[in-house]
């Protein structure tokens, strides 16, 4: 099984394929599960249906399922031995090589309430959702290769999370979530004509809201698996479906496509109703 010869190109990631392999490789020697996330992945499923990366990125996010921070240390040795040097946060590698730093956010048993500790200085990386999202994952052949990616609504919810765990650090998130809205009507057809007719209006259709709906309706399920997940994006589509002028999600969208505030607020409603009908 293969993509096409263009997917690396377009993905927008230099020197990618080169950093999965050598990423790739070292995960198999140590036996750890691991998982593409992050913009990577988004462009990875919209390019099943040709729909190319937005944005650029020097930046490879890796979720990887381990059990102690013994196992975490020895794969950094591994990755330092092919180039990798750590930085400040000790979940972060860079390759002076490649120019592209990568995360690889460790979850599972090295857990504690959704929270890894690494030492003194960084004990806050927040993994609240990769369980449940990542409990089936979607695939994605990279030539010889196949790659576990979050399905798309997953990603949606990993993104809430970690925007507001540092929305002024993280406002990316915000654009990722809004480009997976506008495209998934379409990524998705088939699927949504067959089993979310219902989210059809009568009038006024349309695609955005329905996405928007379709893809609470299946964040619902990752919430069902977690009363902790389930707090955090209640509470924050709560914080933001308020006042249009306190939104920070709904002034976020509206700037970036230049949409009246309302429309926004309006869409974030689509998701939130369906988590809740």
């Amino acid at each position: 099984m293969s993509t096409s010869g263009q997917t690396y190109k377009e993905l927008a990631i230099p020197h990618f394929k080169e950093v999965f392999d050598l990423i790739d490789e070292i995960m198999v020697q140590h036996n750890i599960p691991y998982y593409l996330i992050g913009v990577g992945a988004i462009a990875l499923e919209l390019l099943k249906k040709g729909i190319k990366p937005s944005r650029g990125t020097k930046d490879i996010d890796f979720a990887i399922m381990i059990s102690s921070i013994n196992e975490y240390e020895n794969l950094s040795a591994s990755l330092v031995k092919v180039g990798f040097t750590s930085v400040q946060a000790p979940w972060t590698f860079y390759s002076d090589k490649f120019n592209i730093a990568i995360d690889l956010l460790p979850f599972g048993e090295i857990e504690e309430q959704d929270t890894v500790q690494f030492n003194d200085r960084y004990t806050d990386l927040h993994v609240l959702g990769f369980k449940e999202v990542l409990e089936n994952p979607d695939t994605v052949p990279i030539e010889e290769k196949i790659v576990n990616i979050p399905p798309l609504p997953g990603m949606v919810v990993l993104k809430l999370v970690a925007w507001s765990d540092r929305p002024e650090e993280r406002e990316n998130d915000l654009t990722d979530i809004l480009r997976i809205i506008e495209h998934y009507f379409e990524h998705n057809f088939d699927e949504i004509v067959e089993f979310h007719h219902d989210t059809f209006p009568e009038d006024n259709f349309d695609p955005l809201m329905i996405s928007a709906e379709v893809l609470g309706r299946k964040a619902k399920t990752y919430m069902l698996k977690s009363e902790k997940l389930s707090e955090r994006i209640t509470n924050i589509l709560n914080n933001n479906l308020g006042q249009a002028s306190q939104s920070a999600i709904a002034k976020e969208w509206a700037r970036r496509r230049d949409w009246e505030i309302e429309y926004a607020l309006t869409l974030l409603g689509a998701f939130q109703k369906g988590i809740t009908e």
